[in-house]
């Protein structure tokens, strides 16, 4: 995904977010981490995500799968797993891995028609701004799943 796309990729979070995605582009250029976006017919992004070579040994995590609020529900999201799972299997690994909260059954039933599989629980925390504009930690208890691809 080209850092000209951000701008477009409001709908996936605040602004901190979206900050954040600009380093893990930084990242993508230096081959750490890929970062893609399924875009329309007017190139406009409506599905986002990432796969990170550096968490885990002999996999590629995915993370920041979101779709646009729209179209969820309609298959979109497994544009960007698929993409992502492809990437996976171009860099010569044989697992996906992912976490998903576990307040989010939706996501969790999406990557468990994929194929993927509870093996664990992790909390996991990060910045998010709130309504108020302020940044507040957002706090979650995570299902970690995989499946070999």
């Amino acid at each position: 995904m080209p850092a000209r796309d951000l701008p477009a990729c409001t709908w996936s979070g605040s602004a901190t977010h979206l900050r954040h995605v600009e380093g893990e582009l930084v990242r993508a250029a230096a081959g750490e981490v890929d970062y893609l976006a399924v875009c329309t017919a007017a190139d406009l992004p409506v599905a986002i995500g990432g796969v990170d070579y550096q968490v885990a040994d002999g996999a590629g995590t995915l993370w920041q799968l979101a779709v646009l609020p729209a179209p969820q529900g309609h298959g979109l999201g497994t544009l960007p797993t698929g993409a992502a799972e492809q990437r996976v299997r171009d860099r010569g690994l044989r697992r996906a891995e992912l976490s998903v909260e576990e307040d989010n059954p939706r996501a969790r039933a999406l990557y468990e028609r994929l194929g993927y599989v509870a093996y664990g629980r992790a909390p996991d925390a990060w910045d998010a701004e709130g309504p108020d504009g302020a940044v507040h930690r957002h706090e979650t208890m995570c299902v970690l799943m995989r499946r070999d691809v």
